[in-house]
């Protein structure tokens, strides 16, 4: 593996004397930089008004130092780091001091995790401090090269680790030099496989008499959990410190210098890994957590409880000569583990390839137990030995998807993958790489997508990212020792769990510009998708947002609604929060993107386009990426550095994103104007969110639980109450003809009143038996169920869920309706209640419109009355209570005593609701009703009522 070293450059200081830095030689291609890609997602840097100001003149006491042999004492090492809505600043500090009595070399040597970008490096010495600022890089590189020529030039080193890159300087100055190094970074942290991980290395190398880590963490969405594993070792239990409220959180790592030892005796420092912090966040909605703050609004989308996609995967291995010994061994050992995780509805094959191409199976297979146990047998015995033909690998392999998408072999909800492990170029067949990735962009389909897993410095990695991030997929560096099955059963777990695919990001147009990307081809379980632009709080109260998305049973359409100025307050108490944080996420993603797109332009104009772009962003927003670089001076400006990117030709420009899905036409009905949702392969949404029914014509159950029969010909409202148990389920409608049921279920209030318990609905199913569709409401969930599969909402969400003409359509905190075809609509209303009440309990109304096209087989409490009974009430009379005359109803060759009294509609106003005069009826609506409301009493909350 050939490494890139990042150079800094400096004009000496006149007045140091024998102070200078070692100088490291600049390989003749580093001019060619601008034309050059790095690892990682770049973040913006904060220019911190241009600069940081630190003297040596603050240290205070320094006695009390442990040296090593070579008298250089080490008198702090500082790490702080502050998270605020994933966006992690980093700063490393280390103030040290030459306590020889000769001139010697002080290093500074630290990691930073790859994706991170530094936005600032200072260094003191003596009261001398160097400051930073970002430039072009032509520009800044023709600064060093002046300096070069003056003999005056001293490097930076940075190299890559496996999840590191190494950032060094190295420093010779004379006895008694203080000298503090400060390192300034920043990153975005993502969430992979249900956690955000913050990783520091902490390396000081020798023993500190101040040593902390700090990390604080700001999350407006609230804390989940945080936790520190025992990542530096058993030696420092119990010394960090966890300080976790409800959306803030403070860790602290503060070893004594006796701590450090790695013996009580021991000069050396037992400090030497990485420093770990895991957290996750509150999820309320599926619709994801829009965060808008100074111009800008962020969009995190993880959505949970969803169940998984079906798989169809081909796993193509590398078994050429190169793959010998370890790295076969590991393979081999990973790939037994991810078969035995594939799931029962998932469909896979292996290609294994060296200069010949050889198939497990030609075609895909099932994931039954006989199968995955074959494979792995099958694995087991491979040899490597050979070359390495690639792309008749990869042809092979979309061969294989595309023959079974032809035959109808593929579930239309089911996400294609193929995963490519390789450690090195082709050696065999076609070489050309961009002749490659025009064949496999070619072949593949657009519903499949492309992984690789590069093991190892020799395999071309930019290559790999390219042709992934071509095929809506990405790409991974594994190294090749002891972790490398640990490392690909890692990569596996991250995309072996696809929740939803399809997903598309819709915004108002005239509120939001410069969103990035926002159609994704897939979400994985674990991960979560962010979408970042600019908005015009100016004019604009609230913020929404629709996603789109294909789940396994059904066609989502999520809403999100936001007050523009709902986090000023939170954000301008905090004095720990980045109050910039908006504007860098989204130069971050922006940024990201670009070099994204930079990486697979297909034409060389096209990409001296992109370059412009990133470039005039890099400036814009003082980010260190390929084409700038920092200049670090004194304060005079006549002392100059220089810092440089990593150059490494095996090494792409950035992890790929999921892949983009084009923008497709709006043809559906129901969602704004604005909102460019991705077509889904549904016939119907409808025209309204809710039914059109009017508030008078409705017949309703509400409250405990009141009945309200509204009678179309005759326009009376009917009204009655049933009194039974908690946990028993009346039927309310259930109609062969059209195989459609509703029932609920009883919850009793928390003690009784007057004698008595009143019982409420707290639960109501829906049961669809043509479409083999259930609907479960609670108080809490909304829940569609089709067969094995099932999809849950929240009452926190706003979204729809589209199955088979069926659509669900649920407004936060208020209600649902269920909508089938133009044949029939319901509305459940939730009712809250104050959590501490001592009486009453969160409950359910149900409203059915007597428009419903129920067959005549149609019965049940509600159902019934598809076939409009007659009614004739006369003789009106005064009550008991003078507001509550009484009158004789007959009805089916009854004669009643009804009183006129007032019920409530809660569709529109669900507070107080709105008054509704009707006649009711006594005895739990007996007389009115067929038989005795025990009748209607059924086993299950989807059980079809018996007939008499």
């Amino acid at each position: 593996m050939k490494h890139l070293l990042c150079f800094l450059g400096l004009f000496l200081i006149p007045g140091i004397g024998s102070f200078d830095l070692v100088i490291d030689e600049i390989p003749d291609e580093v001019e060619n930089l601008i034309d050059l890609e790095i690892d990682g997602f770049p973040s913006s840097s904060k220019m911190r008004n241009g600069r940081y100001q630190r003297s040596t003149s603050d240290w205070g006491y320094v006695g009390d130092l442990v040296e090593d042999d070579d008298k250089i004492g080490l008198y702090s090492y500082k790490v702080q780091s502050t998270i605020t809505s994933r966006l992690a600043n980093t700063m490393i500090q280390a103030k040290m001091v030459n306590n020889a009595k000769r001139s010697q070399h002080i290093v500074f040597d630290v990691q930073v995790p790859k994706g991170a970008f530094i936005d600032n490096f200072t260094m003191d010495v003596n009261g001398i401090t160097f400051t930073s600022r970002i430039r072009e890089k032509s520009e800044a590189r023709k600064m060093y090269s002046q300096a070069k020529a003056k003999g005056k030039a001293a490097g930076i080193v940075r190299s890559n680790a496996l999840d590191m890159e190494n950032f060094k300087t190295e420093v010779n100055v004379p006895p008694g030099t203080r000298i503090q190094f400060e390192l300034h970074y920043h990153e975005m942290i993502r969430r992979k496989l249900s956690s955000y991980e913050h990783v520091i290395s902490v390396k000081p190398g020798r023993l500190a008499k101040h040593m902390e880590v700090d990390v604080r963490i700001i999350e407006p969405q609230g804390l989940r959990y945080v936790h520190v594993p025992n990542s530096l070792g058993d030696h420092f239990n119990g010394i960090t410190t966890i300080s976790k409220g409800e959306k803030k959180a403070h860790v602290s790592f503060k070893p004594t210098m006796a701590q450090q030892r790695k013996c009580p005796t021991c000069s050396s420092t037992a400090v030497d890994g990485n420093f770990v912090v895991q957290y996750d966040v509150n999820r309320e909605t599926t619709g994801g957590e829009l965060e808008i703050f100074n111009g800008y609004f962020i969009h995190f989308f993880a959505p949970e409880n969803l169940d998984p996609l079906p798989k169809n995967i081909l796993f193509v291995i590398d078994v050429s000569g190169s793959m010998w010994g370890l790295k076969m061994k590991q393979t081999i050992e990973a790939m037994k583990a991810i078969l035995s995780e594939l799931r029962a509805a998932d469909q896979f094959s292996l290609i294994d390839f060296n200069h010949n191409v050889r198939c497990w199976r030609d075609n895909l297979v099932s994931a039954t137990p006989s199968q995955v146990e074959d494979a792995k047998k099958y694995i087991q015995t491979i040899q490597p030995n050979g070359g390495t033909n690639i792309n008749e690998a990869l042809l092979r392999a979309t061969f294989i998807l595309n023959e079974a998408q032809n035959l109808g072999m593929l579930d239309p909800n089911s996400v294609s993958m193929i995963v490519l492990v390789s450690d090195g170029d082709p050696t065999v067949g076609e070489l050309k790489l961009t002749t490659i990735q025009k064949n496999v962009k070619q072949s593949i389909k657009d519903e499949f997508s492309l992984f690789c897993l590069g093991i190892g410095f020799d395999v071309d990695y930019d290559f790999l990212q390219r042709i992934a991030t071509d095929n809506r997929g990405m790409a991974q560096r594994i190294f090749g020792n002891q972790e490398t099955s640990a490392q690909m059963k890692n990569f596996y777990n991250q995309v072996s769990t696809p929740l939803l695919k399809k997903i598309q990001f819709n915004y108002p147009q005239e509120s939001v510009s410069d969103v990035t990307q926002s159609s994704f081809h897939n979400y994985f379980g674990g991960s979560e998708i962010v979408v970042a632009g600019k908005v015009d709080t100016e004019n604009l109260q609230h913020l929404e947002s629709i996603v789109t998305a294909t789940a396994a049973n059904a066609e989502l359409v999520m809403e999100t609604l936001r007050d523009v100025e709902e986090l000023d307050g939170f954000m301008k108490k905090d004095k720990y929060a980045d109050p910039d944080f908006t504007r860098k996420l989204w130069a971050y993603l922006t940024v990201n993107q670009m070099l994204a797109e930079r990486n697979t332009a297909p034409t060389a104009a096209l990409k001296r386009n992109i370059t412009k772009s990133i470039l005039q962003m890099s400036l814009d927003h003082h980010i260190v990426t390929p084409f700038t670089a920092m200049l670090i001076e004194n304060e005079e400006k006549d002392e100059i550095m220089l810092a440089d990117q990593p150059k490494d030709p095996r090494r792409g420009c950035c992890p790929g994103t999921l892949g983009l899905t084009p923008n497709a036409p709006n043809n559906n009905k129901g969602i704004p104007a604005w909102a460019n949702v991705t077509a889904v392969p549904v016939s119907f949404m409808p025209e309204q969110r809710s039914p059109p029914v009017s508030s008078l014509s409705i017949n309703r159950v509400d409250n405990d639980p009141h009945f309200i029969i509204h009678l179309p010909k005759s326009q009376r409202n009917i009204c009655f109450n049933i009194n039974s148990e908690p946990g028993k389920i009346l039927n309310l409608v259930s109609d062969p003809g059209t195989g459609v049921v509703v029932n609920g279920q009883l919850v009793g209030a928390k003690k009784m009143e007057n004698k008595k318990l009143n019982t409420y609905f707290g639960k109501i199913g829906f049961y669809f038996k043509n479409k083999g569709l259930k609907v479960e409401i609670t108080t809490e969930t909304i829940t569609l169920k089709d067969g094995s599969y099932s999809i849950t909402l929240t009452w926190s969400d706003t979204g729809h869920i589209i199955r088979k003409q069926l659509l669900i359509s649920v407004k936060k905190e208020n209600n649902v309706t269920i909508t089938v075809g133009e044949e029939m609509s319901f509305m459940v209303v939730l009712h809250r209640v104050w959590k501490k009440h001592p009486v009453n309990v969160n409950f359910l109304g149900i409203y059915i419109p007597p428009e419903n096209q129920f067959s005549p087989e149609a019965h049940g409490l509600i159902g019934q009355f598809t076939s409009e009974p007659e009614v004739y009430i006369h003789d009106q009379r005064p009550g008991q209570d003078p507001e509550k005359p009484q009158a004789t109803m007959e009805v089916k060759g009854n004669k009643l005593t009804v009183t006129r009294g007032l019920q409530k509609d809660y569709r529109t106003e669900r507070v107080l609701g709105t008054e509704v005069r009707c006649w009711f009826v006594h005895n739990s609506g007996k007389g009115f009703i067929d038989g005795h409301y025990t009748d209607y009493l059924v086993p299950t909350l989807y059980s079809f009522l018996k007939k008499p």
